[in-house]
């Protein structure tokens, strides 16, 4: 019996163009993908950059892990494969948007170098920055915000990331932010002055 090969579709084009929404938006569409471990303050920078970016007068969108693994990816776990297809939809989501004219906020742990670098590949150059929130495992289970590190070290999170399964750290970032010594106020000093001239 003859396998039946579906080609994929072709990507349409839109029918309005990323520079007309930049346009309209008033500034430059980019994409912010913040990566480190649970606990290295990831989404309290992308939400609170979000913020000061609103009341900027910018358009802007957040995707952090929670809120993706509720709806988007869902039916996903933490095996090496299933993280792997969540950055993948996270990316693919993520470049609709940069399309869209939007400034869009990534905050996923994303501990695998290949699959953040799919990610970028998938923008035009200089449309994606890796930030990299550097923070030590140990002051991440103090914070340990969710529990999980608790849960992680009981046996009762597999494949938790820091503790029974690897982070790769970016080996050439666009920013790397001290989280673990620097203030939130600092680390978005740093963050506005990185998108100064590039929104």
């Amino acid at each position: 019996m003859n396998q039946i090969i579906r080609p994929l579709p072709i990507r349409p084009e839109p029918p309005v163009s990323r520079a007309e929404h930049e346009r309209l938006n008033g500034h430059r569409s980019l994409v912010l993908w913040f990566t480190g471990l649970s606990g290295s303050g990831k989404s309290t920078l992308i939400h609170t950059l979000e913020q000061r970016l609103h009341a900027a007068g910018k358009h802007t969108c957040s995707l952090d892990g929670d809120n993706i693994r509720h709806g988007l990816c869902g039916d996903l776990g933490f095996s090496c494969q299933d993280r792997s297809e969540n950055i993948r939809r996270v990316g693919e989501v993520s470049q609709l948007m940069l399309n869209a004219g939007l400034i869009v906020l990534c905050g996923l742990i994303s501990p695998f170098r290949a699959d953040r670098n799919r990610v970028r590949e998938l923008m035009p150059a200089g449309d994606f920055l890796e930030i990299y929130c550097q923070c030590s495992l140990e002051t991440c289970e103090q914070r340990d915000v969710k529990g999980l590190y608790r849960l992680a070290r009981n046996g009762l999170v597999p494949e938790f990331t820091g503790i029974s399964s690897p982070y790769e750290p970016p080996e050439s970032p666009d920013m790397v932010l001290d989280t673990e010594n620097e203030s939130v106020e600092a680390c978005l000093q740093k963050l506005m002055a990185l998108l100064d001239g590039r929104i």
